[in-house]
């Protein structure tokens, strides 16, 4: 098992994921759509057929929301094989630890036009999944993209640094193109790793081929504190630095500047505010409440009766 890094955690709790290109086997990928039935594009009479064919297989199983993800996937499985890799059990421990449970998971299946009689779909809307979420504490979601996706299929779009912007479900539906969103473009057995709240959504597959996205969403069973690998936790990350008039160039790398490094879509002003909720959860990831990079909490904080 690999274990995330303190750099990885940082990032992870500013920009909303992590992203790892290639890293599943070409045999797992294989499994995976071998397992599916998946087929070429004239052997799919239309998307609810491949859909309730697919279903009938059970190579995907129905599962109860809450189950144990150990006893949610058949041992030889693909789906099992995939989740035992070391790279994805230590990414998965070091964001909801060793025993989280299943919310639920999804295989999002998107089409080539041409198999719609009618007006065919749009991209999907940008959306936060469930509803309102205001906790510290955060499920995860896994976006596994069994094959390669082009730029023309259309791949998942999701918006870097939005996942604290707390929003009702499809309440940002009317914000299609958002400075600095990523559309995922990847070789096959490419993982992303996103924390609940990021806005995402699916793209118009405008391909001649089928596009397939297996999603699975966990929740922890345990509070998320220091669950990753501190080793490389550099000694003076409770330390302040000079601000503002700061001298020498700094380091990118330094856990204060992965904290406080602006997406493209962050306005001036609100930027800060981005920045003071990425440290308050950084403090709930770290189990200090008084870390701070570059003062901007300790101001707010510094208060008398």
């Amino acid at each position: 098992m690999t274990l995330l890094n303190s750099k990885q955690m940082a990032t992870f709790a500013a920009r909303g994921f992590l992203r790892f290109d290639g890293v599943v086997p070409e045999e797992i990928n294989q499994q995976f759509l071998a397992e599916l039935g998946d087929v070429t594009e004239g052997d799919v009479a239309s998307p609810e057929a491949h859909y309730g064919s697919i279903m009938q297989l059970g190579s995907v199983p129905v599962v109860p929301a809450g189950i144990s993800l150990a006893n949610a996937y058949p041992a030889e499985s693909a789906i099992s094989q995939l989740m035992a890799l070391p790279v994805v059990t230590g990414a998965v421990e070091s964001l909801v630890g060793s025993k989280p449970v299943l919310d639920h998971h999804f295989l999002h299946i998107t089409f080539p036009l041409t198999y719609y009689e009618r007006e065919a779909p749009v991209a999907q809307h940008t959306h936060q999944d469930s509803t309102i979420d205001p906790r510290r504490a955060f499920d995860i979601q896994l976006m596994y993209f069994p094959h390669e996706v082009t730029v023309e299929m259309g791949g998942t779009r999701f918006i870097p640094g939005s996942h604290l912007r707390r929003v009702s479900e499809a309440s940002i539906g009317r914000y299609q193109n958002i400075l600095g969103q990523q559309h995922v473009v990847c070789p096959a057995g490419t993982l992303l790793i996103m924390h609940m709240g990021i806005w995402h959504g699916g793209g118009a597959n405008r391909s001649d081929k089928l596009r397939y996205m297996f999603k699975i969403r966990l929740c922890p069973t345990e509070k998320q504190v220091r669950l990753w690998d501190l080793s490389d936790l550099p000694d003076d990350h409770l330390q302040q630095r000079p601000i503002f008039w700061v001298g020498n160039e700094r380091t990118t790398d330094h856990i204060h500047s992965i904290l406080t490094e602006s997406e493209p879509w962050f306005e001036f002003d609100t930027s800060r505010l981005e920045y003071i909720n990425r440290i308050k959860f950084w403090r709930y990831l770290l189990g200090n409440e008084s870390f701070d990079a570059d003062y901007w909490l300790t101001r707010l904080e510094n208060d008398f009766e």
